[in-house]
């Protein structure tokens, strides 16, 4: 770790990753910041001496905040500001049980990662991935009618499975952009705008989806949501997208459907247990896989950060949480 030299009256900060460096820029003017300048995940216990040396914690998906983490003894953090949407990786209820606070950044990534879905569906459908690897492995031998063919996107029926801010944004894209229909499920949504239409179960968006998106949490409840029996309720030409969360979809699973012809293609930007990647979807040619690039534009990394130092700059004023989890 590096140290910013400030005052010792400033609350201590310390930054678990790299992130951009106007952000650190920032957080070093307003408190006492300390980076990790290594860009490599910390250890557990590097993350329990981050807990006993800091007053807040800035935290990414990538770490894994458990209960042991969080209990650390002598532990000083008071605030775990996670940078990103999802807090999947902290045990927010031993948090809430020692007493941290926790926050997250929503809203400020919801564009780009409605991009890279759109991205990841416009891939998979004309087989862009299988494509660019044919020609610069020297494959190509000139046009031909019936060469890699794919599938259109226009007109086609796209199901959402959850209705929150970023399948908003797709929705947007996906109607407007390229005609399709658009439907979902969502309990907590009843109803649709935006030209999107409910369906009561995730079954009957499988069923009549020629594209299927994952924009749920990762909750207890959803994982592996997407199992053998769910991709047998897909259209053998159905495609799968997912920008959510990994463990959303049961990656054996996954790799059995597309074995067996039970869908014909998937995109995916994460994964059940990143940063491994199950072996077998490597090697399928009928696969996007990118390597968790939702939230990847300077501007929305640049935001996220100043979200998560907003949050701990209220926190030390004794201001309301904007972004609080617990």
């Amino acid at each position: 770790m590096s140290r910013n030299h400030m005052t010792p009256d400033r609350p201590i900060v310390i930054v678990t990753r790299k992130i951009p460096t106007a952000v650190e820029q920032d957080i070093a003017a307003q408190f006492d910041a300390r980076f990790n300048r290594t860009d490599q995940p910390l250890s557990v216990d590097a993350l329990k001496e981050a807990m006993r040396t800091a007053d807040a914690v800035m935290s990414c998906v990538a770490d894994r905040i458990t209960a042991e983490i969080i209990n650390t003894p002598g532990r000083r953090a008071r605030l775990l500001a996670n940078y990103g949407v999802g807090f999947n990786n902290i045990d927010v209820a031993a948090a809430k049980a020692a007493g941290v606070s926790v926050s997250n950044t929503p809203e400020v990534l919801t564009e780009a990662t409605a991009d890279l879905a759109i991205t990841l569906l416009l891939m998979t459908a004309r087989r862009a991935g299988e494509g660019e690897r044919h020609l610069r492995g020297g494959q190509w031998i000139g046009w031909r009618p019936t060469h890699m063919m794919g599938t259109m996107v226009s007109g086609k029926t796209l199901g959402l499975v959850g209705f929150g801010r970023i399948a908003r944004a797709v929705t947007t894209r996906a109607h407007a952009g390229f005609g399709m229909t658009v439907i979902f499920h969502d309990p907590l949504v009843p109803s649709g705008s935006l030209g999107a239409e409910p369906r009561a179960t995730l079954e009957e968006v499988l069923r009549e989806s020629d594209f299927v998106s994952l924009h749920c949490p990762a909750l207890p409840e959803t994982r592996h949501l997407m199992n053998a029996q769910r991709f047998g309720q897909m259209k053998k030409s159905g495609i799968l997208i997912n920008t959510a969360r990994g463990d959303v979809v049961d990656e054996a699973a996954l790799v059995a459907a597309l074995q067996n012809g039970q869908i014909a293609a998937a995109g995916l930007d994460v994964y059940e247990r990143e940063p491994l990647v199950t072996a077998e979807l490597l090697k399928m040619e009928n696969v996007v896989l990118l390597p968790h690039l939702g939230s990847a534009t300077l501007e929305t990394r640049e935001a996220m950060g100043r979200r998560a130092l907003e949050n701990i700059r209220l926190f030390f004023s004794g201001a309301p949480l904007r972004d609080r989890v617990v």
